[in-house]
């Protein structure tokens, strides 16, 4: 990745199809295999609009290129999951299995145990609701990779939730926007920031609740910004989408309110982006035009904008991608009911 010489367009010699029953949207990679005999997994979550949903895990052979389903650790998910992630420092948790956390109505963890019998347990559910049984939709979480048993979550109810997932308890809860937050990102191990429907990024610091700095508003006022992504390489960058637009905002938290690049080559609205796991300048980003592109930007941007180094174009319009951090060779992009890995 750290040399530009990848060809134009990624070829369908250079992917991996999963074909699921149901239309997919949330995606995650596991952090890296364990051992030599266990296979990367790959959650994938089911997008149906009814109660009943499905995320299915599946074993990736890079050798091989070969996703295999693993029947015995599939489960149902109560509505679609929003977003699915892996324990990011599966190291630390002494323990020979995964623990996969969901979004949607609820926070929920489950146990992904490899063992001579796979299986699968629910270990928590954590609504973030002090008066109520029941919880305001939650559109996104991150997991904190420097303090792992902090998770973060947006919520449709205008707040984030910091959640210390050992005791099971809410760390704070911040009334984070105007609007519905539509997600959220650690950068640091205190420090997360969020993007909503009034159209800002804040940023927000654990040890001084009061305050958070506004670092982008969107050029039309109210325009909803639907993503955002940390460059985790290099912290002073982050990246976020518009609702209904072509551009990808590239942002530099030291010069607050300008972008410092607008990548706008796609021909429809962007839905999802994903920086490089092992480089700070390279990004990725797909969208209703059925393209996915990779980006490397400039120290300097050049007045005509930026060209993508590389694309690849997919069966239909691409609603979701992760760039995965345990093979960083690997992105994987989902678009109506397939998941599809591309070879970087």
């Amino acid at each position: 990745m750290e040399n530009s010489t990848l060809e134009s367009h990624l070829g369908p010699e250079n992917s991996v199809t999963y074909d699921s029953p149901y239309p997919l949207y949330a995606m995650a990679f596991s952090p890296a295999a364990r051992a030599r005999h266990h296979h990367p997994k790959i959650a994938v979550g089911s997008f149906i609009e009814e109660f009943s949903n499905r995320v299915d895990i599946l074993s990736f052979d890079p050798d091989t290129l070969t996703l295999k389903p693993n029947p015995s650790l599939s489960f149902d998910h109560p509505y679609p999951p929003t977003k699915l992630m892996f324990h990011p420092n599966p190291n630390t948790l002494h323990k020979s299995h995964d623990i996969l956390a969901s979004s949607g109505d609820y926070l929920r963890l489950w146990e992904v145990k490899d063992s001579s019998v796979d299986r699968l347990e629910p270990i928590s559910v954590l609504n973030n609701s002090k008066t109520s049984e029941f919880c305001a939709p939650l559109t996104s979480f991150d997991w904190n990779e420097i303090e792992p048993r902090r998770i973060g979550t947006s919520s449709i109810d205008t707040t984030c939730t910091i959640w210390d997932i050992e005791k099971g308890v809410v760390e704070t809860q911040l009334i984070a926007h105007d609007k519905e937050v539509y997600d959220i990102a650690w950068g640091e191990a205190r420090v997360f920031a969020s993007v909503s429907a009034d159209g800002s990024v804040r940023i927000f610091d654990l040890r001084d609740k009061e305050h958070s700095t506004i670092i982008y508003e969107s050029p039309q006022p109210d325009t909803p910004l639907l993503r955002l992504a940390w460059n985790k390489q290099d912290l002073r960058y982050m990246a976020t989408i518009l609702m209904d637009s072509n551009k990808v905002v590239i942002l530099d938290i030291r010069s607050p309110t300008m972008p410092v690049a607008e990548l706008e080559r796609h021909r429809g609205s962007v839905n999802a982006i994903a920086w490089a796991p092992q480089s700070a300048r390279h990004i990725c980003s797909g969208g209703d035009d059925s393209q996915a592109l990779i980006w490397e930007l400039p120290t300097v941007a050049g007045p005509n904008g930026i060209d993508p180094m590389s694309m690849y174009s997919a069966g239909a319009e691409i609603n979701q991608l992760q760039w995965s951090a345990g093979q960083p060779d690997w992105i994987a992009i989902a678009f109506s009911n397939k998941m599809q890995l591309l070879k970087v």
